[in-house]
């Protein structure tokens, strides 16, 4: 599925106060304090769940061996990926002694950058780029290359963290020699629990979007789901209510292949992303609506009464959520009974269910808003049904 829409025209994300009442789950590991912030400034609450950890190579025996090969004849073309691979790549040759010779070679090669950072990291190594594809996609370079004869021309691969299996076979298949340049890797991070729980809340619904800003992150979030059982519900959850927003086509690919819709911004910058999300969130995460002549915006974790931010424990958010599903009719105990976290016996689950409404009420901090219907249940004060979803 194609990437969720992003509205034009005048948008909320400027307001300081866009994300307040959502919870943003962020699975970066790399700049995340700085990704959190910007989702912090618009006042999100963060969720930070690190899904992996980036393993450099400088001493590993298969980059010296591939820098070794690449040395051996003049390189005709050179496919840089990431700024960061590319750099890793320059300081482990610098401490081999080889820095000298692996910048002559690349020197006499075209280097292919796969996005503003790659060229960005190579121009900073006194080299000259030779081509950016427009979408910054691995796909694009590819269809470069292969558009021209390559029988016979030697061409290093940058690797970013995953090998670039399609990629490599495609271009020897058209007659190139590719030597993979395995600069860095990812693994799973060391302590997986925070991801589990970003997990159980993103099935559970507890939070309203999760970040992603590489593949492998997708891909190790799926893979912790799946250990534990629940990656189809976490696909449905992304599916449905949990909006599964993606710094770009490349990482939001191992959900799309799969039918999931993502939310991608217009560019892959994290800053793109962080506005993304302030546009998105206020206008399709927001249930609109007036109760007892105040006017209501159900968010996350939050609801705005008269322009006013009102946090709301998990509870009493479960009921006026449920409430506002059927404005204006009445409610049942039992039924509000479902929606609350944790399980009880029949008698204490109607005692929570007295004290969530209770507790909703003076969150509310207004009355009118929720009548209580005398032997049936309860209900928002509504004149209408839902203005607005």
């Amino acid at each position: 599925m194609s990437a969720l829409p992003l509205e034009n025209g005048p948008s909320p994300e400027t307001a300081p106060d866009a994300l307040s009442g959502f919870t943003v789950g962020v699975t970066a590991t790399r700049r995340r304090e700085e990704f959190g912030a910007l989702l912090e400034r618009r006042g999100a609450r963060v969720v930070s769940a690190p899904a992996i950890r980036l393993v450099p190579l400088a001493e590993d025996a298969d980059l010296l061996a591939a820098t070794r090969w690449s040395l051996e004849e003049p390189l005709d073309d050179v496919v840089v990926t990431t700024g960061v691979g590319f750099r890793g790549w320059m300081a482990a040759a610098e401490g081999w002694g080889l820095s000298g010779d692996l910048g002559e070679h690349l020197s006499k090669a075209r280097l292919l950058t796969r996005g503003p950072k790659a060229r960005g990291a190579v121009r900073a190594a006194g080299l000259n780029d030779h081509w950016t594809p427009a979408t910054e996609s691995c796909q694009e370079v590819k269809e470069y290359l292969l558009a021209q004869d390559l029988d016979g021309r030697r061409i290093a691969v940058q690797q970013h963290g995953e090998p670039l299996d399609g990629f490599v076979a495609e271009l020897r298949g058209a007659g190139a020699e590719v030597i993979e340049i395995p600069v860095y890797r990812w693994l799973p991070y060391r302590d997986i629990s925070p991801l589990r729980r970003l997990i159980s809340q993103t099935v559970s619904g507890s939070v309203d979007a999760v970040a992603f800003t590489s593949a492998p992150a997708v891909h190790a979030m799926l893979g912790a789901a799946r250990a534990e059982g629940l990656e189809d519900a976490l696909l449905a959850a992304f599916g449905d209510t949990v909006v599964a927003a993606c710094v770009g086509p490349v990482t939001a690919d191992p959900l799309t292949s799969r039918g999931v819709p993502t939310l991608q911004p217009d560019r892959s910058r994290l800053g793109a992303l962080a506005r993304a999300l302030a546009r998105h969130l206020p206008e399709h995460g927001v249930t609109r609506l007036t109760a007892g002549e105040h006017r209501l915006e159900i968010r996350g974790h939050a609801v705005v009464v008269d322009g006013e931010l009102r946090p709301l424990p998990p509870a009493p958010m479960a009921v006026l959520k449920r409430l506002a599903d059927k404005p204006g009719h009445v409610v049942s105990r039992a039924d509000l009974r479902t929606v609350l976290p944790g399980s009880a016996s029949r008698e204490s689950a109607e005692h929570a269910v007295e004290m969530a409404i209770t507790r909703l009420r003076r969150a509310l901090g207004s009355g009118g808003i929720v009548e209580t219907v005398v032997k049936r249940g309860y209900r928002l004060a509504c004149r209408y049904e839902m203005e607005e979803r």
